[in-house]
């Protein structure tokens, strides 16, 4: 018995139902288990197209329709925006450039101003906090100002003291350094403490520390000064001159 369209009706239940839909100039008719893919590209000359299919009544032709009904042919293969998304803008930082090691030679500046409340007249105030040293004349005038290196122990106390003697070379109190224009002014425990240049190393010959260290608390209990700020602080403070010690 002939179906609607001329094939059989039993022959439609043996075989799977056939499908059609139209999506933009494509065709795709789907069989049981495998698919036909037809694609025409209309409006492009000389390009070969699927079979035309009926065409509606009262429908216009695929080159008047518009919207939807536009030919892949004129239209942007990849939208744009996926066009954009596929390049990657790569940013470069500029490799991190190191410092350069403090010249070993160099002194630390002082910049911090004479601490107020340290006395008056002519003395030697010396700042624990900020491991600074100034000359100070009869007028209250700052004449020098250096950075020195005092005790990484912390032993000397704040306070107003007195030079009580001074030796233009010595020992260190374990024997292993030598040192030159010794002030001292303070009686500690195990030695006494005063200004003194950079210590030398007696086995080496070496000085124990960089100018560029000084700053830093390092000696086990003077207060260690540049060889230049050592001879200044000798000569403006003999036995007698009151050294203020403060921390700020």
């Amino acid at each position: 018995m002939s179906g609607r369209y001329g094939v059989s009706s039993r022959a439609g239940h043996r075989h799977a139902a056939r499908r059609s839909r139209r999506l933009r100039g494509l065709r795709v008719t789907a069989f049981s288990g495998s698919t036909l893919l037809v694609a025409g590209l209309f409006g492009l000359a000389g390009t070969a197209t699927a079979p035309e299919a009926p065409v509606e009544t009262g429908a216009l032709p695929l080159a008047d329709r518009v919207g939807d009904d536009v030919s892949r042919g004129d239209r942007d293969t990849v939208p744009a925006k996926l066009m954009r998304s596929a390049f990657v803008k790569v940013t470069t930082r500029p490799a991190p450039t190191e410092e350069p090691a403090p010249d070993p030679n160099a002194k630390p500046a002082a910049t911090a101003p004479l601490p107020a409340g340290s006395g008056s007249g002519h003395r030697v105030v010396f700042d624990i906090t900020g491991q600074q040293v100034w000359l100070v004349d009869e007028s209250d005038t700052v004449v020098r100002t250096y950075m020195v290196s005092g005790s990484r122990f912390d032993q000397l106390p704040t306070g107003t003291f007195e030079v009580f003697s001074a030796s233009r070379n010595t020992v260190s109190w374990h024997g292993t350094e030598t040192m030159e224009y010794m002030v001292r002014f303070f009686r500690g425990e195990n030695s006494n403490i005063g200004f003194h240049d950079i210590p030398v190393d007696t086995a080496s010959g070496n000085e124990v520390q960089t100018l560029s260290q000084l700053g830093t608390p390092l000696s086990d209990g003077c207060i260690r000064q540049d060889l230049e700020d050592a001879v200044a602080l000798w000569e403006h403070a003999p036995v007698g001159t009151p050294i203020v010690v403060v921390r700020t």
